[in-house]
């Protein structure tokens, strides 16, 4: 039997909502469980399964019959169709509970941890907050038009969008006259994709083109970045082709006014994507850290100098390691454009899977930091161990990897869990962001 087969004549069935899945669906366990897109914990709902796997169905959602008292009305036209958005209809308040208790869950199912305390959620605005993005593009040949926007939800296609509620202005608003200016271009079917870089001093879109645009596609590029003040950017290969439409490429700058800070960044480079959460995150983490005028700290994964930057105006030295070349050269020169002089950094595979022989190891460090992508660090924790340093950050964009991590550092390495929080970098979303903070010794935290 296929492990994902479409249900035929499945009959509607009445069931209670127990909880939210990691993707933000409902769950009703009543039965083999079944997952309900925009069903929330607490209602009774009428669904129909649709789809098969071997421990559960997916389900439509066909009517709520009694609501939660935490049911709002999604403020985007879109919601029901589009994938960029999975809690609009949940208030906000709930939204950082549901956030919490995933974590909370997987420390404990994980890593079998909870917190010494809890830290209070970091959050910033909910709407037009999103700064980078990647849209789709598609011509549709039935319908003669191009549609730019997330997926649909559940599938591959780009939905129908004429504006977006998060992404930051004015992308937000240029879904529409965009979708219509790549309508009038020879090359609109052999473009599909545009990234999107939204900075305080101007917005960067990143064309991959398959196709180089003809003289006339350039000119209407250019009246477009005239009439809405953005930049194009076009990429025909790998990160390394992308150029600008025309002229020289602008400075991308976001600023860190808590720590006086104005840093660069290229139109593909990894950066935060909430910038009000982001600023409120370095903060914190600044403070959780407790740094004096005698501190030095390790920033792992430290990326073109986000939290480095910050934590060097109160530090007597910072050491940033990041595996991408580029980055660390983009580090170096924030560094440089601030007037920060006790920041050094050094191109590192975080990943080996023996560290011990690297140059920035070879020194001491009273704090760490650590920043990595969804897989985790998990090579980098006996190195962090050994290091003894006085205090741990952890900043995670999963929970599983976060708590299969800190189970490591607590039970293996004798830490104490001293505190966790989530950051609700993507409002609206299920994903989960979260820190956490460890110092050596101390038991298992909870």
């Amino acid at each position: 039997m296929s492990r994902r087969a479409a249900i035929a004549n499945a009959e509607s069935e009445t069931g209670l909502v127990m909880a939210l899945g990691q993707d933000g669906e409902g769950i009703v366990r009543e039965g083999k469980t079944a997952f309900v897109a925009r069903a929330l914990p607490g209602e009774t709902i009428r669904f129909r399964r649709v789809r098969r796997h071997r421990q559960y169905d997916e389900a439509r959602l066909e009517q709520i019959v009694s609501p939660s008292a935490s049911r709002v009305s999604p403020r985007c036209a879109h919601f029901e169709v589009c994938g960029g958005c999975a809690l609009q209809h949940l208030d906000g308040a709930a939204q950082l509970g549901h956030k919490q208790q995933q974590l909370a869950e997987s420390l404990e199912r994980l890593a079998r941890l909870s917190p010494q305390r809890w830290l209070e959620p970091i959050a910033s605005g909910a709407w037009n907050y999103r700064r980078r993005a990647r849209l789709g593009v598609k011509y549709v040949v039935r319908k003669g038009r191009v549609l730019v926007g997330f997926r649909e939800r559940a599938t591959n296609l780009v939905a129908n969008l004429e504006r977006c509620e998060v992404l930051a202005a004015p992308i937000g608003e240029l879904i529409a006259p965009l979708a219509a200016l790549i309508q009038q271009l020879s090359i609109r079917e052999r473009l599909p994709q545009i990234e999107v870089a939204v900075a305080e001093n101007t917005s960067a879109l990143v064309l991959r083109v398959l196709q180089a645009p003809s003289e006339q596609d350039c000119a209407l590029l250019r009246a477009f970045e005239a009439q809405h003040g953005i930049r194009f950017f076009l990429q025909s290969g790998g990160p390394d082709t992308v150029r600008v439409l025309d002229g020289q490429a602008p400075s991308l700058l976001y600023s860190l006014p808590g720590s006086d800070l104005e840093l660069e960044f290229g139109p593909t480079d990894f950066i935060q994507i909430n910038a009000g959460a982001n600023r409120a995150l370095v903060g914190a983490a600044a403070e959780l850290l407790q740094l004096n005028a005698q501190s030095s700290v390790l920033d792992l994964y430290c990326g073109l100098g986000n939290f480095s930057l910050a934590l060097a105006r109160r530090a007597r030295c910072i050491v940033g390691i990041e595996a991408d070349a580029a980055l660390i050269a983009r580090a170096q020169a924030n560094a440089l454009r601030n007037g920060i002089g006790n920041a050094q950094f050094f191109q590192g595979d975080l990943s080996a899977s023996d560290l011990s022989g690297a140059a920035w190891l070879q020194q001491p460090y009273t704090h760490v930091l650590l920043d990595p992508p969804r897989a985790g660090a998990r090579e980098t924790l006996a190195q962090i161990a050994r290091l003894a340093p006085q205090r741990v950050l952890y900043v995670s964009c999963h929970p599983g990897t976060l708590a299969r991590d800190l189970g490591i550092l607590v039970h293996e390495h004798g830490f104490a869990l001293l505190a966790a929080g989530v950051v609700d970098m993507f409002p609206h979303t299920a994903h989960v962001e979260s820190l956490a903070l460890l110092r050596p010794g101390g038991g298992h935290g909870g």
